[in-house]
């Protein structure tokens, strides 16, 4: 029986294909990954700097919680934040201190009937001017 030569890589050149298609798809994976989970961590940090921003507002002390809550709606629709609902706010008053509670989540699809969820959760104690 007569052995075949094969060309000295043939082999590993075989073994390398399938492993750069593996590396594709994991990387592709990734990316798609990334794409649908990222704007909602966008929009966090938006979020968390609108409401960083209301340190030290004038007469933000003095406001009740519905006039908060409409102040830092109208900062996050000039970031241009939708699908967030106030009433994931609360706001608490604490002496001369405002305390403000986010907690929500963000739903993506991210293939078919595979979701992703992305809770959210921040306290801030602010102090108007």
């Amino acid at each position: 029986m007569m052995k075949i030569k094969h060309p000295v890589g043939l082999k590993q050149q075989n073994g390398s294909a399938l492993t750069m298609l593996i590396v594709a798809l994991f990387f592709g994976s990734l990316l798609a990954l990334g794409l649908k989970l990222g704007p909602a961590y966008l929009d966090d940090y938006t979020i968390r700097e609108a409401l960083e921003g209301l340190e030290g507002t004038e007469g933000l002390s003095r406001m009740g919680p519905a006039e908060v809550r409409n102040l830092i709606n109208r900062r996050l629709s000039v970031n241009n934040i939708s699908g967030f609902d106030a009433k994931q706010i609360s706001v608490d008053k604490n002496g001369e201190f405002v305390v403000i509670k986010v907690d929500y989540e963000v739903r993506n699809n991210l293939f078919g009937n595979v979701d992703t969820i992305v809770h959210f959760q921040h306290e801030y104690e602010l102090k108007g001017k």
